[in-house]
């Protein structure tokens, strides 16, 4: 009996819709960092993190497999799908701030094809028109009931991403809302 091993199996494991018009897939494990960092010290944080923090809400850095999301006025997420140690590479920073590894407790959804727009937008009050959300923009929302962090990627194609114990209501929320074809 000591010799056997628990696997975890992810939140959202063998989930998955495929439509003509769209696609809903878990998005691959990544880690997940949540920074507040006052105005004076986000050049500290960037150099250690190796990426730009952005400091304008709404806006998005990326830098390889690393996205840093300004969700607050001093407030990051930070997501990468490397699962590199980010509150480690923060550990020899003398610059005031705060790092939560948010890696277990967030779940990331991508939302793609020609009617991503259309499927979120079922429960989003979000205006994810093109023009008024585009790629590289990224908010706090809610879909439905649960409350996201939202990222334009491409075009066509969205992150979703929330808590844990929210991801099966989320990723049902936009299967359902994938149903309706688009005309």
């Amino acid at each position: 009996m000591a010799d056997q091993i628990a696997l975890r199996r992810t939140a959202l494991d063998g989930r998955s819709v495929k439509r003509p018009w769209v696609s809903v897939t878990p998005a691959a494990p990544a880690s997940r960092l949540v920074l507040r960092v006052p105005a004076e010290n986000v050049a500290a944080v960037s150099a250690a993190l190796g990426t730009e923090l952005p400091t304008k809400v709404r806006t998005s850095a990326t830098s390889g497999t690393r996205s840093v999301l300004c969700i607050g006025p001093d407030e990051w997420l930070v997501i990468d799908a490397d699962g590199v140690d980010l509150a480690g590479a923060l550990k020899g920073v003398e610059a005031f701030h705060s790092a939560v590894d948010v890696s277990h407790r967030n779940v990331g959804i991508i939302v793609s094809g020609e009617g991503a727009e259309a499927t979120i937008s079922a429960g989003c009050p979000q205006d994810l028109y093109l023009p008024e959300f585009p790629v590289g923009t990224c908010c706090r929302t809610i879909l439905g009931k649960s409350e996201i962090v939202l990222l334009r990627t491409g075009e066509r194609e969205f992150r979703v991403e929330c808590w844990r114990s929210f991801s099966d209501y989320v990723f049902t929320f936009l299967e359902e809302a994938s149903r309706d074809p688009l005309i």
